[in-house]
């Protein structure tokens, strides 16, 4: 398989993935968030969660899955080395988060699921986030649309900072990200049916009738949902199920049919096949930050601050009743 030496991921990255974050960004004090608390409300405390509740992986600990990460952090150019854990958990799953401490998480109901060749396909596409930048971006998300939904109606000073218009540009980042991740699993696996299988596995395989399914029948399926666009109200259904704001219900991840198309799309286009010839661009880091100045980090420092205090006070207010 293919090593990417110096890749950037501006070599392969959706541009629905950039688009979506241009129009995340553009959002009025959002750059200022992002850029200067993820790791002030977010990131220390998760990696210490995992340190102390989650198996790291290394050369004596899920050796043969350490290897493979190992194989794609150098098949992408990831340089220094992510941390890599597995955590005890039946829902089958797996996630990159950090910056100053970058990570990937597998849980172990993914691992009972996949096979070596699937479970490397989604530790590429883990690092493909990590690869892209996305872990800053994600945390916010995570924080924000978190603290949304514990508020409700209630913004404590956030105003918009945290209204309908910016959870839901979060959510439609976060989709179009996956899609670059998805290239990034294809690139590190260099064969499409792997990646297609992985996804079809994880919207409903099983290990006890894995031998009923079939991906040739999976590619069907992605082609009639997709000619469900014919229909404009079935257009005006797919958005609601993707962004139902009455409920504050919104999707992170793309239908996995409509992955199945992006990535087979990719897959046959003139630009996937240059990268593989090693035409494609380089850079030596990617790195997303803040130019806010201090003085407007130490007012939103303390804006935060004031809101946790409030949510805290709600949550006493709550018990007591």
């Amino acid at each position: 398989m293919p090593t990417y030496t110096g890749i950037s991921s501006e070599a392969f990255r959706h541009p629905l993935d950039r688009q979506a974050e241009q129009s995340l960004r553009s959002l009025p004090g959002f750059d200022l968030v992002a850029g200067k608390f993820v790791e002030f409300v977010y990131e220390r405390p998760q990696f210490i969660y995992h340190m102390g509740n989650s198996i790291q992986v290394g050369p004596r600990q899920y050796s043969s899955v350490y290897q493979m990460f190992r194989e794609c952090v150098r098949d992408l150019d990831i340089s220094p080395e992510p941390n890599l854990f597995v955590s005890q958990a039946p829902l089958v799953n797996a996630y990159a988060l950090g910056q100053e401490y970058p990570y990937v998480v597998l849980n172990t109901g993914l691992l009972d699921l996949l096979s070596e060749t699937e479970l490397k396909t989604v530790i590429a596409h883990e690092l493909g986030h990590l690869k892209c930048g996305h872990t800053l971006l994600i945390q916010m998300a995570i924080w924000a649309i978190t603290t949304a939904s514990f508020i409700g109606q209630r913004t404590f000073g956030l105003g918009n900072l945290l209204g309908t218009g910016l959870i839901y540009a979060f959510h439609e980042w976060q989709r179009k990200a996956e899609l670059s991740a998805d290239r990034a699993a294809l690139l590190v696996m260099d064969e499409l049916n792997p990646v297609m299988n992985s996804m079809m596995r994880l919207a409903g395989g099983s290990n006890k009738y894995a031998n009923e399914c079939s991906l040739d029948e999976f590619v069907r399926q992605s082609e009639k949902y997709q000619n469900l666009d014919s229909d404009s109200l079935n257009q005006v259904y797919k958005f609601i199920l993707y962004n139902n704001f009455s409920q504050g219900v919104f999707m992170t991840h793309p239908f996995t049919v409509e992955r199945l198309t992006f990535i087979q799309e990719w897959a046959n286009s003139a630009e996937y096949q240059q990268i593989r010839q090693g035409n494609y661009c380089r850079s030596t880091a990617v790195n997303v930050e803040s130019t806010a100045p201090d003085d407007q980090v130490d007012a939103l420092r303390k804006e935060i601050e004031d809101l946790q205090a409030e949510i805290e006070e709600i949550k006493r207010s709550q018990s007591n009743q």
